[in-house]
């Protein structure tokens, strides 16, 4: 008997710490959610000619999540898709009555495509008609997404969302990586500013606005503004950046020094006079 009260007491202690540890795997999965959409949104199979959605269901999996889940989830989708792209479905989510024939129907079953596309013309008002369903559920694991299209009942997503997808949190650096490629091979160019600051021997600080060009991409060209030694400088430079020694850049400057080059050209035509 006092062993079972131990075990009852050490179950009831746990309780809150399981609680938290399912609330930051959900969280994680919604990261995890957040990050892949933003990358599907510009040539993946969720587009924006499937907007305005209609959120269907946002289902918390555990009653300790029933008072925040529904709020994060719709949170994550609104950074997605923004406010005005998005409609929500109260009566999806009701028990709905049929009367046919003298019977009294209450049905729980999941909608069809037809249900939700008649409940959203019965809401909606004067705005466009919703072009997809999405279903955004909690399970033991993080979070399941499906997006099904209303005009065919196509379904364009289902996805499990977990906090372990790593592959997904990294994909987003390897697509800008890809896209860095891709802008190199196609020779566009692209505008640097540099900063350099020299204390000793010569003190001076200089910037430089260069334009990276090329096939591959190795040269930098482009105007700079120097100050204090010289006074006022301005000029050229040029660098070249070898990607086999670590990418490694090596190039120079060409200034002229306004103020210098003033005096100068007084005193010279002092000495002609």
């Amino acid at each position: 008997m006092l062993l079972a009260r131990h075990a009852l007491v050490l179950a009831l202690a746990l309780l809150p710490a399981s609680a938290l540890a399912q609330r930051e795997t959900t969280r994680e999965a919604l990261t995890r959610l957040e990050e892949t959409m933003a990358m599907r949104q510009e040539d993946g199979p969720f587009n924006k000619e499937l907007l305005p959605v209609i959120v269907v269901s946002v289902e918390p999996a555990f009653e300790e999540s029933r008072t925040w889940y529904p709020t994060a989830a719709l949170e994550t989708l609104v950074r997605l898709y923004g406010a005005a792209s998005l409609r929500s479905c109260e009566a999806c989510r009701a028990p709905r009555l049929h009367v046919a024939e003298g019977r009294l129907e209450q049905s729980t079953a999941d909608l069809s495509v037809a249900e939700i596309v008649r409940l959203d013309e019965s809401t909606r008002g004067t705005s466009a008609p919703a072009r997809a369903a999405l279903w955004l559920d909690e399970n033991p694991d993080g979070v399941s997404l499906r997006i099904v299209d209303l005009r065919n009942g196509r379904i364009v997503l289902a996805q499990n969302f977990d906090p372990a997808m790593s592959e997904p949190a990294r994909t987003r650096g390897r697509f800008t990586l890809s896209r860095e490629l891709e802008r190199r091979a196609r020779g566009d160019s692209l505008t640097h500013t540099f900063v350099d600051i020299v204390v000793y021997p010569g003190q001076h600080i200089s910037l430089d606005w260069v334009d990276q060009w090329g096939d591959s991409n190795a040269n930098l060209s482009g105007f700079s503004l120097s100050l204090f030694d010289p006074v006022l400088g301005v000029g050229g430079a040029y660098y070249r950046v070898f990607p086999s020694v670590w990418n490694l850049t090596v190039g120079a400057q060409v200034l002229l020094s306004l103020p210098t080059a003033i005096v100068r050209g007084l005193t010279s035509g002092d000495t002609e006079l």
